[in-house]
């Protein structure tokens, strides 16, 4: 006979918040966020810049980083209210457990988010696809990752655990320093004048 199963993790606090994903209805992370603000409640929906086309223009348009996610930074007390607010469907869960999402990744994301620079330049000859690199320029120094593609463009790829979900994004290779071979984890530089 087995032993007693183990209780699900559960990561709220009655005292200290922290941070969790939320998902919410199709199209509608603007309207959840600014109701959860309403309700005096943290949160954070990362958006990206996307260019559309249309017959006679060109638009700017912001939309989800991670579409129907957003981040809520909640105690244990929040989080009916949380559940509460029409168009959110559920907490985001790993295998049936409530785990937060470390502070440093959400400090990542809005760091990928804030990144302007998308120069393309050929690729320099003593990287390779696999290689771990280092980003030593821009807003986001310090991070390190795995470069994936060597078509022509720097493709640059930040695992995020807690989340599930690995950014990939375009560096100027002027700021990547390779650092090793192979896939590397996320790492926080704590001398990074660029991390808070």
């Amino acid at each position: 006979m087995s032993a007693n199963p183990q209780p699900y993790e559960n990561h709220l606090d009655e005292q200290e918040a922290r941070w969790f994903a939320v998902y919410t209805r199709y199209k509608r992370e603007k309207q959840v966020l600014k109701r959860l603000q309403e309700k005096g409640i943290e949160t954070y929906l990362p958006l990206q810049r996307v260019k559309r086309y249309y017959t006679r223009k060109v638009k700017q348009v912001e939309l989800p980083l991670i579409s129907c996610y957003l981040f809520t930074k909640i105690t244990k007390p929040e989080y009916i209210p949380v559940l509460d607010t029409p168009d959110v469907v559920k907490f985001v869960r790993f295998s049936k457990n409530l785990i937060s999402i470390p502070e440093r990744e959400i400090k990542l994301i809005q760091r990928v988010v804030g990144e302007d620079v998308e120069i393309e330049l050929e690729p320099t000859r003593h990287m390779r696809k696999g290689d771990e690199v280092e980003i030593i320029g821009g807003r986001l120094t310090g991070l390190k990752g795995t470069l994936v593609n060597m078509d022509g463009k720097k493709h640059f790829v930040i695992e995020l655990e807690n989340l599930g979900y690995a950014m990939r994004m375009q560096v100027d290779p002027q700021y990547l320093r390779k650092i090793g071979n192979g896939k590397t984890d996320l790492v926080e530089q704590p001398g990074s004048k660029y991390w808070n």
